[in-house]
């Protein structure tokens, strides 16, 4: 039986496909110790995905479409900006912001359900596998070629990327 203009099994395919993605990012996060984790990329994904279903299972044309992705960009950026943190230490006059990387996951992950939603899933994991590469690897060779301040080139390499990156 057909969810009015999409059969189930697509729904659950698409679905799915929704939460292996999601889960996918919220592991690498919640591996490198960060607050939103699995659960919560797995929920902006399938969240975002099922939003997408709602317009196609009702037969909406591109503009419902439309409509809809631009409302999940603009959601979304409230729930990364509450993932981003400014704060002054010790001293005042030095400000650090903590968690950009993770709301540009979650951001990601809210684009990765809506791509599986519309189920473009060849772009869902083309994109899944360029993030992980994005997220494990780029921040060593980021270290390598600018080390932070006060930091060497020698100390950032040695490392081997264990050092916390404020993010």
């Amino acid at each position: 039986m057909p969810v009015e203009g999409l059969a189930w099994s697509t729904v659950l395919a698409r679905m799915g496909v929704a939460l292996l993605a999601g889960c996918a990012i919220g592991w690498d996060r919640r591996r490198a110790g960060k607050p939103a984790g699995m659960r919560t990329h797995m929920l902006v994904s399938l969240g975002s995905c099922v939003l997408v279903l709602v317009p196609l299972g009702m037969g909406g044309g591109v503009e419902a479409l439309s409509r809809t992705i631009q409302g999940i960009a603009t959601g979304i950026g409230f729930l990364g900006a509450g993932e981003i943190l400014h704060y002054f230490g010790r001293d005042e006059h030095k400000a650090s912001i903590k968690g950009l990387t993770s709301a540009a996951a979650i951001w990601f992950t809210a684009a990765l359900g809506i791509a599986a939603g519309a189920g473009l899933w060849k772009i869902v994991l083309l994109a899944v596998t360029a993030a992980l590469l994005v997220l494990t690897m780029i921040k060593t060779v980021e270290r390598w070629l600018v080390p932070r301040a006060g930091e060497s080139k020698d100390k950032a390499s040695k490392s081997g990327g264990d050092v916390e990156e404020e993010d």
